[in-house]
């Protein structure tokens, strides 16, 4: 360590000939790190050591046995069923006499039960954490802040609706820096066979309700709803429905704003159920919405985000010595 260090200070000098003054008449002293030699504003030890805390600052201490056992209840919960000693020791690099002392220390807590006399799941404990955890999650407040982001990020329009019953109702508006022209704004309530975001409830809809709300606009619209460009019939509607659902993206390509396109993706909550959805939209000359675009991605990365944040997300797990 201390050669580390000698290695450490010999580069700043170089970078830093300034700080070194030495002179013939300059004695050499001694501290607890070894041998200390005049510089400028202190000792070469001094420097050194400003200059390993520098360095090492921005690594923040930790407890390593707390982490291993946290480690270990992510693999608890995270597995298919619950696993043995063999298992957890196997899957942590730990040995299983250590493994098991975690263990112990875990059921004493309550944050784990044994169960089959050798296998191990999720106690009481690890529940209220849980339970308390979901409670203080505001689905809302996280797609306002992603949206934040995704707008900052693209210089998009964005926004985000919730459901009210019979359509998507905007609850937040973000214009990019230069606003495109459409009729919508924060409070509106958009269509649930005509916008993006409304096909995305649709898709996920009960099927009785579903039914009810189609049958309404197909009965009462004197005109069909489109896609790319092209009317949808309402034998060809469930079908898109399907697509929407399965691919979990709803994407309009100037089918009704003229020259605009918009992407909406759905927020869900631990149920599986839709909480908000988030659209982005910009004129189709410098908007490309199709997979893989960069665009795309970024709405996606944006809604699997704010789906994590609620439901949880599972880091993986590795043992630490």
């Amino acid at each position: 360590m201390y050669k580390k260090r000698i290695g450490m200070f010999i580069n700043r000098i170089f970078e830093h000939p300034e700080l070194v003054t030495l002179r013939q008449t300059d004695t050499v002293s001694t501290d607890a790190d070894g041998p200390c030699y005049p510089v400028a504003n202190g000792t070469i030890s001094n420097l050194i050591t400003a200059t390993s805390m520098a360095e090492e600052s921005p690594k923040r201490q930790g407890i390593g046995s707390l982490e291993i056992g946290l480690h270990i209840l992510n693999y608890i919960s995270a597995a298919p069923k619950p696993p043995t000693l063999k298992e957890l020791s196997g899957a942590l690099d730990l040995s299983p006499s250590r493994a098991h002392k975690y263990l112990v220390s875990l059921l004493r807590e309550g944050f784990i039960n044994q169960v089959n006399q050798t296998q191990y799941t999720l106690g009481n404990s690890s529940l209220t954490l849980g339970i308390s955890a979901l409670r203080r999650i505001n689905p809302i407040q996280l797609s306002y802040e992603a949206v934040d982001r995704l707008n900052e990020k693209t210089d998009k329009t964005v926004s985000v609706t919730v459901w009210n019953g019979t359509g998507p109702l905007i609850i937040k508006w973000l214009d990019s820096s230069q606003p495109i022209s459409v009729n919508v704004r924060l409070g509106a309530e958009l269509s649930p066979l005509n916008s993006a975001s409304g096909r995305i409830y649709l898709a996920h809809l009960p099927a009785e309700r579903r039914k009810t709300l189609v049958d309404q606009y197909y009965k009462n619209s004197r005109t069909l709803p489109k896609y790319r460009g092209k009317p949808v019939t309402r034998e060809e509607l469930q079908p898109h429905l399907d697509a929407i659902k399965r691919d979990n993206y709803c994407a309009f390509f100037s089918d009704y704003l003229p020259e605009i396109n918009v992407l909406s993706r759905p927020v869900f909550d631990i149920n599986g159920s839709i909480v908000t959805v988030i659209t982005l939209l910009g004129l189709e000359r410098d908007t490309d919405i199709s997979e893989g675009s960069f665009l795309f991605e970024q709405v996606r990365e944006c809604t699997d985000r704010v789906t994590r944040q609620i439901c949880g997300q599972q880091r993986e797990s590795n043992g630490r010595d």
